[in-house]
């Protein structure tokens, strides 16, 4: 027997030594939310949610603020005029610019000519002055002036021109897709638009990411220059849950609002674009609030510090591996259906060392009776480096018998 052949008969021999004297590997578990439904429950879990109410906007959603499903909605994904919802995204990059300590709440703010001279809505600033930024801000959320749009858009970026190249920089890292911005106003132009998930999709953003700054949307009034004017945004006096966000209204757009409401640690998200007339889109978005609140309920599932399964890591430092998610993930459901939940979970074969913190290795799939209802992948929770060159020595040996 030769030196290679007398080696590969002494690790043969090592791997059925190690082999057997070795831990079996931790056998991955899907961690269900429930136990798993009955018949019965199973067939009622399977009932569809109730309709949601009519509505005569051209087009609407209703979304889960915290898991981001769509509840309800009407040609979502259908361009359409915003208006004054294009102050979402206006104020959206002027809290980019203060995050970044690019401008401040302080600064003293130059109230051009052109900024002055903005048609509709206004918050009466006077050209040639300086104005706080933070008036501005308020200006611009409470009273909608078109006049402190521009003296922001300048501030931030130079021109008004600049700063619609960073609106539509921001749309389109958000995933705002299907719309496009030309000015900060919302005032008509033909190349300006949005659909209503993009606005929902805007409005989670400016919630989730600028919390101190989502406050000024429900402020209901606000005075500048001896002139005191009231938010229009109605919801805001009718329901005490309602804390933002927007109107917006033009003849071509019709009336629009994008509102939300937190109640009981549940927060959605409507908008309703193009309506006939203030009072029945605050009437309508009401409703679809009311109807969301009642038809469903949200729950965090699982966190990201919970690990959903401990699985076997070949050749590394440690012998184990936690998975879990990569962020809290939330699921909504219909009233009373969270017990029928059913998880399960699809995890790699055979992982092998290094691997990093957040590095794919699986799926969880989530059902609610027969339907697949989500899906989210499994990422590491810990970094694993390789190991000793002895620990890759066996496992590649025992990698041969698995």
């Amino acid at each position: 027997m030769n030196y290679r052949q007398y080696l590969i008969s002494a690790l043969l021999s090592l791997s059925l030594i190690v082999a057997h004297a070795a831990p079996e590997a931790p056998k991955p578990e899907a961690k269900p939310v429930a136990t798993q439904p009955t018949p019965a429950t199973a067939a009622a879990a399977a009932q569809p949610a109730p309709s949601p109410p009519t509505v005569t906007a051209r087009a609407y959603i209703l979304l889960d603020f915290f898991s981001g499903e769509t509840l309800a909605q009407l040609n979502a994904d259908q361009r359409v005029e915003p208006a004054s919802l294009t102050k979402l995204m206006t104020g959206y990059a002027v809290f980019k610019a203060l995050a970044a300590d690019k401008v401040k709440l302080t600064d003293p703010v130059p109230i051009t000519e052109k900024a002055w001279r903005s048609e509709g809505s206004r918050s009466f600033v006077k050209v040639n002055t300086q104005v706080p930024l933070e008036d501005l801000l308020k200006g611009m959320i409470i009273q909608s002036g078109n006049d402190a749009s521009v003296a922001l858009a300048e501030h931030v970026a130079g021109s008004e021109e600049g700063f619609v190249t960073l609106m539509n920089g921001y749309a389109k890292e958000l995933g705002m897709d299907h719309s496009h911005f030309t000015n900060s106003t919302g005032l008509p132009d033909p190349d300006l638009y949005v659909t209503a998930r993009d606005v929902a999709t805007l409005g989670r953003a400016i919630i989730r990411d600028f919390p101190d700054y989502y406050k000024y949307y429900a402020i209901k009034e606000f005075s500048y220059n001896g002139i005191t004017q009231y938010n229009r945004n109605r919801l805001l006096w009718r329901d005490q849950n309602v804390d933002g966000i927007k109107t917006g209204h033009t003849e071509t757009a019709g009336y629009c609002l994008a509102a939300s409401a937190l109640r009981d640690g549940m927060r959605l998200i409507t908008v309703v674009l193009g309506t006939a007339s203030e009072s029945i889109r605050a009437k309508e978005s009401l409703e679809m609030l009311n109807y969301g609140f009642r038809t469903f309920e949200t729950h965090r599932l699982y966190d990201t510090k919970t690990a959903l399964s401990t699985v076997r890591v070949w050749k590394g430092a440690t012998e184990t591996l936690p998975l879990g998610v990569s962020k809290d993930l939330y699921i909504s459901v219909p009233r009373g259906q969270y017990k029928n939940l059913k998880a399960t979970m699809e995890i790699d074969p055979a992982i092998t060392a290094p691997t990093n913190k957040g590095q794919r290795h699986g799926l969880v799939r989530v059902k609610l009776g027969d339907r697949e209802i989500l899906t989210h992948p499994l990422v590491a929770l810990q970094n694993v480096e390789q190991g000793s060159w002895w620990r890759r020595l066996v496992d590649t040996v025992l990698l041969w018998f698995k």
